[in-house]
């Protein structure tokens, strides 16, 4: 039972409830206590805060003592944004690799099995699926997190992910509204813009979305990006032609809306995140997510007072802010419904119990493996080189990636080594010795450093077999080609098999002609 400190009055409330912060430590600060009691209605959590499933579970249990009903969100992508899986890589491999295979009831399965682990712990709103079709393959922070390029086979699967993850009682939150994927810029960094013209955005970026929407998402993600075609001033989270006129009235989205980060540049560095706020929740937005980069109480203050101070000056209708505030709470008793046990309807296929590996069968029928005729598979312990790029922010660089722990464990004896863009092929050469070379790239096509260093790699050294863990974007080459559609621990280990000869993948052929 949901019990508010006395003295609160509604405004205040509301204008806590509308917010979705996050905090340090693996367990919950005083502060962040005490503002659920006056009104907070959701926490945000991240990889900062997850030790193990344990620590987790009692983590939530603690915020629901204060207010049962809390929203305790996360950013749970599977793949290789991951925050339950943070030091060791995902169990589940992300939506490229579920485009690529192209089974919706695996995807379907995917995301139930997820909810169940989310919803074990004690969590009750995923900040997913990315619905964001990547039509530009430069794109540098979408890329494996989408399901594909295609715009039909991104609905189908944002459809069958949303599907599977409410079965378990946990919320989806599909984004990135109205659609990240043909952009060149990084949110985090500056503002994006999409100068796509209203036909292409109807026929490509909002197909996903509406699918979503038919399917019952409870919640959806706006981006920070500029499509002058929709709206030539404000980016999508702050407009109310995009929020208010394209997601709800024409488009017909009753749910929750929250908005990205709001401590993200594209936002702060151009309007500060406490204007921002007010603007976003006036332009149609229910809830604002902040925290991955700012976690302390006094941003929290800050932020409520300045949406308190909005109505009070006329800025914010507080009938706007109450509807927001609202939304957030009938979201919040869904979730209470739901808690505990599948949302009846929930389809229970063979495989996806409890603690399955459903996530490794995913990983291994997404692979996509070209052989060269001289191949064979490694029967000794090879090198792996893993040619690293710097990481976007969404994914991090706390999360381990590559096949190196897992061809270890089938070869042992395998050694690695990492190279950026200043290390030279030969220090490659001179650490492999004798041993058979496994390069493992990420996205090779946006950074010529990579593909140049294949080059001079495979000149040096034919039988060296290719491991590309990003979009393959880039021409199959090597003794060996493995796409594996994403960098979460299970695609590695996918890969790592078929290195060693322990596993054939249903796309095994020739490398294409020259």
């Amino acid at each position: 039972m949901t019990t508010i400190a006395p003295g609160t009055d509604t405004l205040t409330r509301d204008a806590l409830a509308v917010l979705q912060p996050g905090f340090t430590g693996t367990t919950a600060p005083e502060w962040l206590l005490r503002l659920i009691g006056e009104g907070l209605s959701s926490v945000g959590l991240f990889g900062r805060n997850i030790a193990s499933a344990g620590q987790l579970a009692e983590l939530t249990r603690q915020l629901r003592a204060e207010r049962d009903d809390v929203l305790v969100a996360i950013d749970e992508e599977g793949g290789d944004v991951t925050r339950l899986e943070v030091r060791s890589g995902s169990s589940f491999p992300g939506n490229l690799a579920l485009g690529a295979v192209d089974d919706p009831e695996l995807t379907r399965s995917v995301a139930l099995e997820l909810g169940r682990r989310l919803a074990e712990c004690g969590v009750n709103l995923n900040w997913a699926p990315s619905a964001d079709v990547n039509s530009n393959p430069g794109n540098p922070v979408i890329g494996v997190r989408s399901f594909g390029a295609d715009p039909a086979l991104v609905a189908r699967h944002t459809a069958a992910y949303v599907e599977g993850l409410q079965a378990a009682g946990v919320a989806a939150c599909t984004k990135h509204f109205p659609g990240h994927g043909d952009t060149a810029v990084d949110s985090h960094h500056a503002m994006p813009r999409i100068d796509a013209d209203m036909e292409t955005l109807h026929a490509r970026e909002l197909v996903p979305f509406r699918a979503a929407i038919a399917a019952g998402s409870k919640s959806v993600m706006s981006a920070h990006i500029l499509l002058p075609a929709l709206d030539p001033d404000r980016p999508a989270t702050l407009s109310p032609r995009i929020l208010t006129g394209l997601l709800r009235e024409e488009l017909g989205y009753d749910g929750l809306i929250v908005t990205d980060g709001m401590e993200m540049q594209a936002i702060a560095a151009v309007y500060g995140i406490e204007r921002g706020s007010v603007l976003a929740i006036a332009a149609g937005a229910d809830a604002i997510c902040v925290g991955g980069g700012l976690a302390d109480e006094q941003t929290v203050l800050d932020l409520r007072d300045a949406l308190v101070a909005a109505v009070r000056s006329g800025d914010l209708p507080a009938e706007r802010l109450a509807d927001a505030a609202a939304r957030v709470r009938a979201l919040a008793a869904w979730t209470q419904q739901s808690r505990g046990t599948l949302v009846p309807g929930a389809a229970v296929q063979e495989g996806t119990a409890p603690g399955s590996e459903i996530g490794l069968v995913a990983a291994r029928r997404a692979l996509r493996v070209t052989v060269a005729e001289s191949h064979t598979p490694l029967t000794s312990a090879p090198y792996v080189a893993a040619f690293t790029p710097v990481a976007n922010i969404a994914v991090g660089d706390e999360t381990p990636w590559g096949i190196a722990a897992d061809l270890a464990a089938l070869l042992p004896g395998t050694g690695t080594g990492s190279f950026g863009a200043d290390a030279p092929v030969e220090s490659v050469l001179a650490a492999a010795g004798e041993r058979r070379i496994v390069a493992v790239v990420r996205d090779e096509h946006r950074h010529p450093w990579m593909g140049a260093a294949l080059d001079a790699l495979l000149a040096a050294r034919p039988d060296t077999a290719v491991v590309e863990m990003g979009v393959p974007q880039a021409a199959a080459r090597g003794a060996l080609h493995i796409a594996t559609h994403g960098a979460a621990r299970v695609c590695g280990r996918a890969a790592a098999e078929v290195i060693a000869g322990g596993n054939s993948s249903p796309s095994r052929g020739p490398l294409p002609a020259p």
